[in-house]
């Protein structure tokens, strides 16, 4: 039986976007897999809470948000685990779980990601 080219085109299309459909990572799978996985919502409630004191526009801390740092930016910043300029750690500020959180909550909706935002007031 021969297949005409167009049937063959045709078929070569709807597996071609397939497997695309297949790659297309969703925001959670944006995350990298070694990262640790927090609960954003709850990283969200705590970079309102402990951090937006000091981090909005025109306070000592500057505007901080998800938007004012890339994921790469985000990462490496909770690596290093310094805040102030170095001047102190980050869990003085937050316990490791709340941190997991932030750092989830940042990551997600950095600059460059799927669904950057701020996090409101």
């Amino acid at each position: 039986m021969h297949i005409r080219p167009v049937v063959r085109m045709l078929i070569s299309a709807a597996a071609a976007l397939l497997v695309a459909g297949t790659l297309t990572l969703s925001p959670a799978a944006e995350l990298k897999s070694n990262e640790p996985k927090g609960n954003e919502g709850k990283g969200r409630y705590y970079f309102r809470q402990t951090c937006k004191s000091c981090h909005t526009k025109g306070a000592k801390g500057g505007e901080v948000s998800p938007l004012t740092k890339t994921m790469a930016q985000w990462r490496s910043y909770f690596l290093k685990a310094k805040h102030s300029g170095g001047a102190e750690t980050l869990v003085q500020l937050l316990n490791a779980d709340q941190l997991r959180d932030v750092q989830t909550f940042l990551v997600a909706h950095a600059a460059d990601s799927l669904q950057p935002e701020t996090c409101g007031k």
